[in-house]
């Protein structure tokens, strides 16, 4: 029997929540391999670059499908650049393996005038991983991505707090989890290297 393979979008509540660091840590964790769609600026301190550089167990890293130079919002940087892109140029690297698609930013970054994120995620059929950390604002940011998540018809399958959460907020967001949707808890990583990663996968806990 054919046993379909594990492949999610990892997304946030916004930018700068740790998606790389997330998708890092479930990457070694689940043992799947990683692919970021769209790399806007940074390209030689990429995040794929990060991935490999944080993990013990090296993962297949597929090359990204755009590498936009300017770190901007990415319609901005692929018109800096002279391109354009569109759902039609995305395709997964490969639908036989287990494997993790990071996005930019969150939901609602464009990737041209009209198309989103959210819409890659669509195109992409693949279920998504939200990832959320506690600041202020951060439980309406949570709520309205799971909302537009619900909208778009994309199944949200893991909900992942990083690093420590007021109860009050977490409280709120697991209200609010859709159902069939578990919840992830991952540590704070004190510093960014091998070494921690390890320690911090240890600690790591997944809820029913």
């Amino acid at each position: 029997m054919n046993i379909k393979p594990r492949q999610y979008f990892v997304t946030g509540i916004g930018t700068g929540v740790g998606k790389t660091i997330c998708s890092a840590m479930l990457a070694q964790l689940w043992q799947m391999a990683y692919w970021k769609p769209i790399q806007s600026g940074d390209l030689e301190q990429s995040d794929s670059m990060m991935l490999n550089h944080l993990l013990d167990h090296k993962i297949q890293i597929f090359k990204e499908r755009f590498r936009l130079h300017t770190a901007a919002s990415p319609h901005q940087s692929a018109f800096l650049d002279g391109i354009e892109m569109h759902l039609e140029d995305f395709e997964l690297p490969d639908k036989q393996i287990d494997l993790l698609a990071e996005g930019a930013g969150g939901l609602f970054v464009p990737i041209n005038d009209k198309e989103c994120i959210i819409d890659l995620i669509k195109k992409l059929a693949i279920p998504a991983i939200l990832v959320c950390r506690d600041y202020l604002g951060a439980i309406n940011h949570s709520l309205l991505s799971i909302k537009a998540l619900e909208n778009h018809q994309i199944p949200l399958h893991y909900l992942v707090l990083n690093g420590e959460f007021n109860p009050f907020s977490k409280e709120i967001l697991l209200k609010h989890m859709p159902e069939n949707c578990r919840l992830i808890q991952l540590p704070e990583i004190e510093e960014l290297n091998a070494a921690h990663m390890q320690h911090a996968l240890s600690k790591i806990t997944i809820e029913k």
